[in-house]
């Protein structure tokens, strides 16, 4: 399993939201460079970076920044937040984006997904954010009545081989995520062979074990790091197998 250390950014600002609500917003750091540095020297081979600001106003705001990490610090940077266009995909990917994060166009615009994994393959990846298990989009500040499940299973149709799932009430709350949710689509993505990225909630390195035990690929990790309930070097040795 993979541990993704997130950075979300608004305002050009590393944040974080407590259950996704932009008037939640706080800082959580004063550098985004020195952030990732930190992630890379405890291990982290990947970084998860959303532009908060791009989710919401559908488009790319904090680009800029997300690139400079991706080209200063020696990490995979998987990226999203107001992707809507192939040019978005393209300018992100032509820049050295290792991974780019499909979220509201695929409820909105599926049939971009499917070019966008025709052009690019498992560098493309939809990220699934659910309320009571019905899809957010915008930022999550729009719900659809679309069942998580359905939405994966249809982007699976299309080609996507990744998804990031955010149980958006756990989001930011340190409650640990929902395991049952999360290693539900991990079984029914699995027979597309396509693999699941745990997001919200997460708290402690049990968290991390249990995620593990249910054979999801990653798990993206925020406010447990920012917070000191887990210690990211141990949670990348566990699930590098290293005692």
């Amino acid at each position: 399993m993979i541990i993704f250390p997130a950075i979300d950014l608004k305002n050009g600002e590393c944040v974080r939201l407590y259950k996704g609500e932009f008037d939640t917003v706080h800082k959580v750091a004063e550098s985004y460079i020195e952030t990732a540095k930190s992630f890379k020297d405890a291990g982290a081979e990947w970084i998860h970076m959303i532009d908060l600001d791009g989710a919401k106003n559908a488009e790319r705001k904090n680009s800029r920044i997300i690139i400079e990490v991706a080209q200063k610090i020696e990490l995979k940077v998987q990226a999203g937040g107001g992707i809507r266009t192939l040019s978005d995909i393209n300018y992100l990917l032509e820049r050295g984006i290792s991974r780019v994060i499909i979220g509201s166009a695929a409820v909105k615009n599926p049939a971009f997904v499917k070019e966008a994994v025709k052009l690019h393959g498992e560098k493309i990846a939809v990220g699934i954010d659910a309320r009571k298990g019905k899809v957010a989009t915008e930022g999550w500040t729009e719900s659809s009545k679309i069942d998580y499940i359905e939405l994966a299973l249809q982007m699976c149709e299309a080609g996507v081989k990744c998804f990031i799932f955010t149980d958006i009430e756990k989001d930011g709350t340190l409650s640990r995520p929902n395991h049952f949710k999360t290693k539900l689509l991990q079984e029914k993505v699995s027979v597309y062979n396509a693999s699941v990225i745990a997001s919200g909630g997460i708290k402690s390195i049990e968290n991390i074990k249990t995620l593990k035990k249910n054979k999801v690929y990653g798990a993206i990790c925020g406010k447990s790091i920012y917070s000191g309930t887990l210690d990211l070097r141990q949670a990348i040795a566990f699930c590098k197998g290293v005692k």
